[in-house]
């Protein structure tokens, strides 16, 4: 499933990782967890004037053009008021503008909510989630982006080519193939619900994955709740170990690639949680692979010939 080269150096090594399907390549340096950054709580932010808080929620967000917004349990559902995809929504996850600790049922409502929106949208789908401002969220109150695109994102679009391609000179999902390779090393997470493992070529720190047993976001409607309760027992973990920020993507396919493709969800730590910046690198950037960019390169050019 994947290439490995081993660099040995005077105080560790260094292993150079390609996953065979995709070509991904990453870097793996265990001495540089020695260096002790991060901090293990997660810093308190003022709720004041937040949007996404019970005071201010159905005032400052908008509603779907029916005007309705989802609500289910503590969660409530609208567009994205800054979309960067073709169709955009937010779930905002609880009442309580930080939360440390949460519960599967939250989480379980949330899921629910995007999936029921999102299962009537067509196109490429994935469910996100940047959990506070370290990880890239603009507000450190807890929320799911749900997101459908004509065309699949860059990382979504390597697996469902190499799948489609292997499916087609071998005649079975690469997808069944990596389950049962996995299902027997030290990466696989055991004990769980779905299938969850540490994923062999990371594309972040702590990578894990879930292989999940369908293909659509519709597909995904009855397994919310094992999905949840595992998610949970990841997050604790993440916690238990120091590591409070977090992004995290459940990645769709279409009615069309049922035969290869399986819907996946891969989640991994950010380090430095603080309260004094929000990082230019999310979920986009980490997990989809497209940077989202805020200033036109046009308007660059002319702000340097309207500045000399």
């Amino acid at each position: 499933m994947f290439h490995t080269n081993r660099y040995e150096h005077s105080r560790g090594f260094i292993e150079y990782r390609t996953e065979l399907l995709t070509g991904i390549k990453s870097r793996i340096c265990p001495e540089r967890l020695k260096r002790g950054i991060g901090r293990p709580d997660i810093p308190d932010y003022p709720d004041e004037g937040c949007p996404f808080c019970p005071d201010l929620v159905l005032e400052a967000t908008p509603a779907f053009p029916d005007g309705r917004r989802v609500q289910i349990g503590e969660c409530i559902t609208f567009p994205n008021l800054f979309p960067f995809s073709s169709y955009h929504i937010v779930s905002v996850i609880s009442r309580d503008h930080v939360v440390r600790r949460f519960s599967a049922r939250q989480i379980r409502d949330a899921l629910s909510a995007q999936v029921q929106v999102l299962s009537e949208v067509p196109g490429y789908v994935s469910i996100n989630w940047n959990y506070l401002p370290s990880a890239g969220a603009s507000l450190p109150h807890p929320h799911l982006q749900g997101l459908a695109d004509p065309v699949p994102d860059t990382l979504p679009q390597k697996y469902l080519d190499g799948s489609k391609q292997y499916y087609s000179q071998y005649g079975i999902s690469w997808w069944g193939v990596l389950k049962n390779k996995e299902t027997e090393t030290s990466r696989r997470l055991k004990g769980t619900n779905l299938f969850w493992y540490a994923h062999f070529v990371p594309i972040g720190e702590k990578e894990i994955r879930c292989i999940l047993p369908c293909t659509t976001v519709s597909d995904f409607k009855g397994h919310i709740p094992d999905f949840a309760e595992d998610l949970i027992r990841i997050l604790d973990f993440f916690q238990d170990m120091g590591n409070n920020a977090w992004n995290m993507s459940v990645f769709f396919g279409t009615e069309t690639d049922r035969a290869f493709f399986s819907a996946f969800a891969t989640i991994i730590v950010r380090i430095n949680p603080n309260s004094l910046c929000t990082s230019d690198t999310a979920f986009m950037e980490k997990l989809h692979f497209e940077p989202v960019i805020l200033t036109l390169p046009e308007d660059l050019g002319k702000l340097w010939c309207n500045n000399r």
